[in-house]
């Protein structure tokens, strides 16, 4: 294991590295802290936006729901992937046109102030909630590695994510971002080629896979499965595509590198939907009590399928590799919610209570608040994962889905929904929610699969699996007849002359449809970005090519050789683009450039 400890120990110093270097590009302002200032490249932005919906959940929750079940998880990642298809053609432009610094102020332009409260304290707390899921994973897995507590596996990971952080901002937050994203490229990509090796090849993998793959386990009604894909396509676009989770594209220096960034996220997304489950399905295979054998992880157990694979079949070093893909993947999802909740916290409710009080302060007293807010925002999500870890019952899968399909629905589809029915009251969007929660609640409790099954008469008895997900399908059913169609209804009762708000919302509408075309002062920030990266990635080349000296087969030393190859290539270009000569002119077209 001590391989395994210097690999972490190595990345951890590189993530530390990224925080410091970086932290002299957010210290001028809290917009540099929240967004990077509107400056940062569409590579850097893609790489958030991929990596804010990747957690170490991909690895631990749903690899053991890929190890029982077989293709049917991919189709959750595939949901993902059109959501960024979405992003591309619609969505990130016109989040990047709402020219705001967090995601709450572009709901006040649209919404109002009222509404502006009611989301901020809604929104910080289901973001704690969904980090304390991505936290608990990442102990239970990383816990399984170690033999350590569970516990203090959740506080020390927390309390490093933590620390970056609260030093370095939004640009420590999406740098970092990129350098994970080539972890977990590398980490996934490695173990798939080799577990394809193993098993024979994709053509084994499928036929060999111990249920049926497609279908798997427990599926009496085929339908089910495609009609739970249908309607996860359009949960996950209410999730990943709204006011609250605009955030990933505020960053952006302007229009195009929004659109390109949400098209990146895309094809990392859509390449990744398989990628990342041929170990899992390979080890259901080659392993088949891999769900065994960490039975102190209790129900659980299922969700470390992927390090028994590691541990098997790869080289001493790559379990290393992959808890430091897992940090990779926790540490982006967890200190993006802390970044988003102090931009939140201070300027929609800190900063509208001093304008209430006549108090004027400077944004460098704005900026050591929102250090505050993220390191007491940290402190949270620990207390929130540790809940979690005492619900041993649940699986990490069924957490995931539970809290995201109950609570998380509800809250944005007024924050989807909003950017196309233009004309609602201001009462449209808190009234929404709480109808959705009652909506959750009732598909929970009364409207259950049992009900369902027995009102339509279904021949077979349900099985467990049939039922969650006939539950997942209900859910989003409702939500999208009952609570979307409460809030477009709304609109019936909209009157112009009662709202004080309409010239903001109209001046808001002008702003989404107008692109933001950036100015080309910027270039110093564009070369920054790319020669501190480019550093960053040539140091992790180093560090993979320093893998080698471990005692291993030939073959994954020259695995350990060309992961550093790639790595030295991406970071010379980095270096190298950042040395050239950056030619700019002006622009002919009428429209004076936008800086927002």
């Amino acid at each position: 294991m001590i391989y395994e400890y210097l690999v972490i120990a190595g990345y951890f110093l590189l993530i530390l590295g990224i925080g410091f270097a970086f932290k002299s590009m957010a210290k001028n302002s809290t917009s540099d802290y929240f967004r990077g200032g509107g400056r940062m490249l569409w590579w850097m932005v893609g790489s958030t936006a991929f990596m804010a919906q990747f957690s170490a959940w991909t690895f631990t929750g749903a690899a053991g729901k890929a190890f029982s079940d077989g293709f049917a998880i991919s189709l959750v990642f595939f949901a993902n992937t059109f959501a960024y298809f979405c992003g591309w053609l619609y969505f990130s432009a016109r989040f990047r046109q709402m020219r705001v610094d967090t995601p709450t102020e572009g709901i006040k332009r649209r919404f109002g102030s009222q509404n502006e409260q009611f989301f901020s304290w809604a929104l910080i707390i289901f973001s704690m909630i969904n980090a304390g899921v991505w936290l608990n994973a990442l102990g239970v897995f990383s816990s399984a590695v170690f033999n350590a507590d569970i516990s203090l596996t959740i506080i020390a990971t927390g309390l490093t994510v933590l620390f970056v952080s609260v030093l370095s901002g939004a640009w420590g937050v999406v740098a970092s971002d990129f350098v994970q994203t080539l972890i977990v490229a590398i980490i996934s990509i490695a173990c798939a080629i080799v577990a394809l090796v193993k098993v024979g090849g994709p053509v084994a993998l499928v036929t060999d896979f111990p249920v049926d793959f497609v279908m798997g386990p427990d599926m009496n009604y085929g339908l089910l499965l495609v009609g739970t894909f249908v309607f996860f396509l359009a949960k996950q676009l209410i999730t990943i595509m709204n006011l609250n989770d605009s955030f990933r594209f505020l960053n952006a220096k302007d229009t195009v590198n929004a659109r390109k960034a949400a098209l990146l996220a895309m094809i990392l997304m859509g390449v990744g939907s398989i990628i990342w489950f041929i170990p899992p399905w390979a080890s259901a295979i080659l392993y088949p009590d891999a769900a065994t054998a960490y039975p102190e992880l209790g129900n659980k157990a299922g969700d470390a399928v992927y390090l028994v694979f590691t541990r098997n079949a790869m080289p001493l070093g790559t379990v290393g590799l992959l808890l430091a893909g897992l940090f990779a993947a926790s540490m982006s999802s967890m200190d993006s919610a802390l970044n988003k909740n102090a931009g939140i916290f201070v300027r929609s409710l800190y900063q509208p209570l001093l304008l209430k009080k006549q108090k004027q302060v400077s944004d460098k007293h704005l900026l050591n608040v929102s250090r505050l807010v993220s390191f007491i925002s940290g402190i949270m999500v620990i207390a929130v994962a540790l809940f979690f870890k005492s619900l041993k019952e649940l699986s990490l899968f069924e957490l995931m889905m539970n809290v995201s399909t109950m609570i998380q629905v509800p809250l944005l589809i007024p924050l989807i929904f909003g950017l196309f029915i233009k004309k609602t009251p201001q009462w449209a969007p808190w009234l929404t929610v709480a109808i959705g929660l009652t909506v959750s609640w009732l598909m929970m409790n009364v409207f259950t699969p049992e009900f369902f099954a027995n009102w339509i008469g279904l021949e077979q008895a349900l099985t467990r699996r049939e039922s969650i997900d006939l539950n997942l399908m209900l859910i989003i059913i409702a939500h999208l007849v009952i609570t979307a169609g409460f809030f477009c209804a709304t609109s019936f009762f909209y009157n112009p002359e009662k709202d004080a708000h309409k010239a903001e919302t109209e001046r808001f509408f002008d702003d989404v449809e107008t692109p933001v075309i950036a100015d080309f002062e910027q270039d110093d920030y564009d070369r920054q970005q790319r020669n501190k990266l480019g550093v960053m990635v040539i140091i992790m080349s180093v560090g993979m090519l320093v893998m080698m000296l471990i005692p291993n087969p030939l073959w994954g030393r020259l695995m350990f050789l060309g992961c550093a190859v790639i790595m030295l290539i991406i970071g010379l270009l980095l270096k190298h683009s950042a040395r050239k000569e950056t030619t700019t002119a002006t622009s002919s077209l009428s429209k004076k450039p936008c800086l927002e």
